[in-house]
C-alpha cells in the first residue's frame, strides 16, 4: 500500500468550449517569476493538434493583455457562471450598495412585478 500523496489535475477532467471564460497562467512567465502571469480570457477558438491534444486561442478580457495562441488545458481553469453571479444570489436585498447597478435594477423590477401582480415573465401562448 502506497502512502504517497495523490494529486489530481482539475483541468484534465474539464471540457472547455468556445465562449467559455477561463483563467490562464502563462507557464513561461510563472516559472520565470515575472508579474502578470495569470489573466482572465474567453476561449475564441480551439483545434486538435498532433497526439490528439487540444490547443486553444484565448482572447483577453482586459485591455493591454495580449491574446494567447496555442494555450494548453493544463494551464487553464474554468470560470463558472455561478461564481460571476454569486454576489446577486447572496446579496442582502435591503442593502443595494452591495449590488451592481444592473442587479439592483433587475431586483427592483422583479419586486414591482410581484407587488402589482404582474408575472415576471410572459405567460405561455
Amino acid at each position: 500500500m502506497s502512502t504517497a500523496p495523490q494529486t489530481r489535475s482539475a483541468a484534465a477532467s474539464t471540457v472547455f468550449r468556445v465562449g467559455d471564460y477561463v483563467l490562464y497562467r502563462s507557464p513561461d512567465r510563472f516559472w520565470a517569476g515575472l508579474p502578470g502571469h495569470t489573466n482572465a480570457y474567453r476561449i475564441a477558438d480551439l483545434w486538435t493538434v498532433s497526439g490528439g491534444a487540444t490547443a486553444y486561442e484565448l482572447a483577453p478580457l482586459v485591455a493591454g493583455v495580449p491574446p494567447v495562441a496555442r494555450a494548453r488545458a493544463q494551464y487553464m481553469r474554468l470560470l463558472p457562471p455561478e461564481d460571476a453571479m454569486r454576489d446577486i444570489d447572496t446579496a442582502p436585498l435591503a442593502d443595494p450598495e452591495q449590488l451592481a447597478a444592473a442587479a439592483v435594477a433587475w431586483l427592483a423590477q422583479q419586486q414591482a412585478a410581484q407587488q402589482t401582480g404582474r408575472p415576471a415573465l410572459p405567460g405561455p401562448r
